[in-house]
C-alpha cells in the first residue's frame, strides 16, 4: 500500500502549505479520509500512516468497515458525510461520531432523539447550500439561523460547525466564493448570538481542498486524493 502513504504524505504537504499561505498552523486542519468505495486493507494503510478521521457517504457502506476497524482495536473516528435520510437517523448514531451533513432541523431532531436513547452524544455540521445548486442538498443561507435556532437545546446533538461543497468549476474562484462565504455566515451566526460554538468549517474535497484551508476549513473531506493509486505517480 505504498501508494497510499505516498497519498497521505503528499496531502499533509498541501494542507500545510495552504494554511501557511493563511497565516495558520497546519496542526488546525483535520484530513478526514474519505472512503467510498474503500477497501479495509487500504484503510488500515491509511491508518498506520496516522490517519485517525475518516468520512462515509453511506450508512451501509460504512457500518462493517467501521466494525471491522474496531474489531482491530483501532483508534479511529467516522464522519458521516453523505446526505442522511432521517429513517437512517438510528443506524448512524450507532456507529458515527459526527455527522456533517445535517440539512434540517427535523433531521437534528431525529439524530437526538436517536442518539439519547442509545446513551450517545452526536457532534454535528449544518450543511449549507451556499451556492443554492438545485441538485444539491443543504439549507439555504438566508434561512440558516432560524433552522439553528431551532435546533438549540437538543439534548444529545452537539452543533459544531458548518459544512458545505462547492460546485464543480475549473475556475478555483467559484470554491473560493463559497468557502470564504460558508466562513462569513459562520461569523454572522456568532455576531448574532445564536451559535458562539460554531467552530469548525468542513469545506474542501479532494480538487479543491487547499482552497478550503486557505479560507478556514477546519476540516477537509478527501478521497479520491488519498486513495487513488493514480495520485502517487
Amino acid at each position: 500500500m505504498t501508494d497510499v502513504a505516498a497519498n497521505v504524505a503528499r496531502v499533509r504537504e498541501r494542507i500545510a502549505a495552504a494554511a501557511r499561505r493563511s497565516g495558520r498552523r497546519a496542526e488546525e486542519v483535520t484530513l478526514v479520509a474519505v472512503t467510498k468505495g474503500v477497501d479495509l486493507p487500504r484503510i488500515l494503510a491509511a491508518v498506520t500512516c496516522g490517519v485517525t478521521d475518516f468520512g462515509e457517504n453511506r450508512v451501509q457502506e460504512a457500518v462493517p468497515k467501521i466494525t471491522a476497524s474496531r474489531a482491530q482495536g483501532l483508534r479511529t473516528r467516522w464522519h458521516m458525510v453523505g446526505h442522511l435520510q432521517r429513517n437512517k437517523a438510528r443506524a448512524a448514531v450507532q456507529v458515527f461520531e459526527v455527522v456533517h451533513s445535517v440539512d434540517s432541523a427535523a433531521l437534528a431532531a431525529a439524530l437526538s432523539q436517536r442518539a439519547a436513547a442509545s446513551g450517545r452524544v452526536v457532534e454535528a455540521l449544518v450543511q449549507v447550500n451556499v451556492a443554492r445548486e438545485p441538485q444539491k442538498f443543504g439549507v439555504a443561507p438566508g434561512a440558516l439561523l432560524s433552522v439553528l435556532q431551532a435546533m438549540a437545546g437538543l439534548p444529545a446533538l452537539r452543533m459544531i460547525g458548518l459544512m458545505t461543497v462547492a460546485p464543480y468549476s475549473d475556475d478555483p474562484q467559484v470554491a473560493r466564493t463559497v468557502f470564504r462565504r460558508l466562513r462569513e455566515l459562520r461569523d454572522d451566526m456568532a455576531r448574532a448570538g445564536a451559535t458562539p460554538s460554531l467552530k469548525h468549517l468542513s469545506m474542501g474535497m479532494s480538487d479543491d481542498f487547499e482552497i478550503g484551508v486557505e479560507e478556514g476549513a477546519t476540516l477537509v473531506r478527501i478521497g479520491r486524493a488519498l486513495f487513488d493509486p493514480a495520485h502517487a505517480l
